[in-house]
């Protein structure tokens, strides 16, 4: 299932749900249905330490080790060089994803993770070279802590859910199974659709544990197309969300006859791109069972959510291209049959890996494995 909302000119225009949020009792999606909205957090991360940065309670060229004087990377220059600003635009030199298996779905404690990082070789260097890091957020989050002697979570709520009225919106995971109208996770990465257990990655909160629907994703989203405010109220001042926006570093380009753009970049916890002419803002979320896209277009003044229970699909992009096309009055393409092709590739040259791996899975009594065997690639 799915639910989407735009917002348009400072109104919700559109919010509905389709399909089911669980196989087995046949509920339907509506727009209170609950996402784990995934790295969709990073955003809300972002902006509250650019608040502090605006505030003078910290500064985003801060070193991280004047704050978490244990702190370490691979490198003793990138270590000595780091700052608060690195941790949350991705730029470390990791590779993307590198070491996440390590305390993804897990219950490592939070400082364990952080201790973690010192131990991966990156094979990009410091400030040139993007590579997408959870840990760092994680960081960010924990010198939230310490500048205000408040939880990540707690500051998050105070200073923008309850100030933008999201009051159907979690800070963590845990206990989401429990709750009412949830939208409950499924793969078909295996062939097969699949029900998974809820992801715990609470450890990871300020990168990637929020919970939330797009009734509540739509406030956000008309706080951000109007400079900050919402209900005609100042929430969080205009050069706070500025800040958020300003690219740190380049990612990349993505220049084809579907996909019209020059350039990508990261700003603190959102993405940024050129598309037909416009400035487009995004970010997409992924947890185990869950894939979900949220994206804003200040020219344009409008906003979409997009939210899924499924996390093995581009459907939430070519829908994203779609709305975008049409309210930019870009000729139609159907970017449904570029990206089904895309997945299709991908899903036979995934199965094909994994039914490689499985013929070298050795049966049998572990303690007779050579420990070379478990090293990965």
């Amino acid at each position: 299932g799915l639910a989407i909302s735009i917002v348009k000119d400072g109104k919700v225009i559109f919010q509905k749900g389709y399909g089911v949020r669980d196989l087995n009792t046949g509920d339907k999606v509506d727009p209170n249905t609950l996402f784990i909205i995934a790295s969709n957090s990073k955003l809300f991360t972002g902006t509250s330490i650019a608040n502090l940065d605006y505030e003078k309670k910290l500064s985003l060229n801060d070193k991280v080790t004047k704050y978490i004087p244990w702190f370490r990377l691979y490198d003793s220059n990138a270590t000595n060089m780091a700052n608060i600003r690195d941790m949350l635009c991705h730029r470390i030199g990791t590779k993307t994803f590198q070491g996440d298996f390590t305390f993804w779905d897990s219950n490592l404690p939070k400082d364990s993770i952080i201790w973690k990082m010192r131990y991966l070789k990156p094979p990009g260097v410091f400030r040139q070279d993007y590579g997408y890091c959870n840990s760092c957020f994680l960081v960010a989050g924990q010198i939230l802590k310490i500048v205000t002697q408040e939880s990540w979570g707690d500051y998050v709520d105070q200073h923008i859910l309850m100030p933008l009225e999201m009051t159907n919106t979690y800070m963590h995971t845990n206990g989401l199974a429990q709750r009412d109208n949830v939208a409950m996770p499924y793969t078909n990465a295996f062939s097969s659709l699949t029900k998974l257990p809820v992801d715990s990655i609470d450890n990871l909160a300020p990168a990637t544990s929020m919970v939330s629907n797009v009734k509540d994703l739509s406030n956000w989203l008309l706080f951000q197309l109007d400079s900050g405010k919402f209900n005609n109220k100042q929430i969080i001042p205009w050069p706070v969300l500025q800040k958020t926006r300003d690219m740190n570093i380049f990612t990349g380009s993505r220049k084809s006859n579907y996909f019209p753009t020059h350039f990508r970049g990261y700003g603190l916890g959102v993405f940024s791109t050129d598309y037909n002419g416009k400035q487009v803002y995004w970010h997409t979320g992924g947890a185990f069972g869950y894939v979900t896209n949220v994206c804003f277009v200040p020219e344009e003044n409008l906003g979409i959510t997009i939210l899924t229970n499924n996390d093995n699909q581009s459907f939430f992009e070519a829908l994203r291209y779609q709305i975008l096309d049409a309210y930019l009055g870009v000729p139609y393409t159907d970017r449904s049959k570029f990206l089904w092709q895309f997945f299709e590739s991908n899903q036979k040259a995934t199965e094909k890996k994994i039914a490689t791996m499985q013929k070298k899975v050795v049966d049998g009594d572990s303690k007779n494995i050579d420990l070379d065997n478990y090293t990965g690639e």
